[in-house]
């Protein structure tokens, strides 16, 4: 059983998450403030989506699967699912927090 971010739509507004061809565990609509969240100059959620996509390497024809991590050892197909959503929480809050910061006059 294989899980993965499948692709963006429509500027970050839409997630597709593949579970067993079944879409009715789609995050939807992502807010664009959880985007806002920019760790080492890429949003933390481009991180995770980056990181979870299933890649062959052209030379040697292994495939890359981090979504196997949660099946294997979590025993868990929707890790990666639960994981964007709580980087999606991660980034909300930080977000608020350093929005209610004061401004630092140097």
């Amino acid at each position: 059983m294989k899980a993965q971010f499948f692709c963006v739509v429509d500027n970050r507004h839409t997630f597709h998450f593949i579970k067993n061809s079944d879409t009715k565990n789609s995050p939807r609509n992502i807010l664009l403030n959880a985007f806002k969240y920019i760790v080492n100059g890429k949003s933390a959620l481009d991180w995770i989506v980056e990181r979870y996509c299933i890649k062959i390497d052209k030379d040697s024809g292994i495939e890359n699967d981090a979504n196997a991590w949660g099946i294997e050892v979590e025993n868990n197909p929707a890790y990666p699912l639960e994981l964007f959503q709580r980087v999606i929480t991660v980034s909300l809050e930080t977000r608020k927090i350093v929005d209610a910061l004061p401004v630092l006059e140097l």
